[in-house]
């Protein structure tokens, strides 16, 4: 029965590992962009479905992040939030993937590197206790934040589209970092916080292209 117990939790985050990578995220909200149209060049769509690759393996690495915090993570509520946060994060994937797909394009080859890479990084901020996961919530928002804030400079003009699911993502974000905040994040030394810029800078690089 024990056994039972401590293999629960590892097939509920092999299950959210496999819907993350795998394609199979769905939306529980409708899509930002169901109204709009966007009429691309070529050279347009080219540059929207980098930058939307991008986003997408960036969600799959916060997916990743939250279930390896959520797995170690001391409080039901600190559990609790984490989930929900990756629950409305599994609806970026799915608008991402939409949009990447109604751009003729792919998401990155390279998703479960980026997914297996941030679950260690997050189960082991989960083991510094609740406030220091916490906090590593609120760094990662904060620096998701100012990711998007520069992909909805670069989109085209014309890309009503992405330019919605963008605006909805951040404003999802801000509202996860607040949380984390209220909830008694504490602020991360700016050595981690370096670090953490640097490891985004390498995936966000590689993904526009892989």
């Amino acid at each position: 029965m024990n056994g039972d117990r401590l293999l629960e939790p590892l097939i509920a985050a092999a299950d959210r590992a496999l819907r993350a990578v795998g394609g199979a995220a769905r939306a529980s909200r409708a899509n930002p962009a169901a109204d709009l149209t966007a009429h691309l060049s070529g050279a347009e769509r080219r540059q929207a479905a980098a930058l939307m690759r991008v986003n997408h393996a960036g969600e799959v690495a916060a997916q990743a992040l939250y279930h390896g915090q959520a797995l170690g993570a001391r409080g039901v509520q600190t559990r609790a939030l984490l989930l929900k946060a990756a629950h409305e994060e599994s609806d970026h994937l799915a608008w991402c993937e939409a949009r990447l797909k109604e751009l003729g394009s792919r998401t990155s080859l390279l998703n479960p590197l980026w997914y297996a890479g941030s679950f260690m990084i997050g189960a082991v901020a989960g083991a510094f206790g609740d406030a220091a996961s916490l906090g590593f919530v609120r760094e990662t928002e904060r620096q998701v934040e100012g990711h998007l804030k520069d992909h909805l400079r670069r989109l085209p003009a014309a890309d009503a589209r992405s330019r919605a699911i963008l605006e909805a993502m951040r404003t999802d974000e801000a509202r996860h970092g607040a949380s984390a905040r209220s909830a008694g994040a504490i602020r991360l030394p700016g050595a981690v916080q370096a670090l953490m810029r640097q490891t985004a800078r390498v995936m966000t690089r590689t993904a526009y292209w892989v």
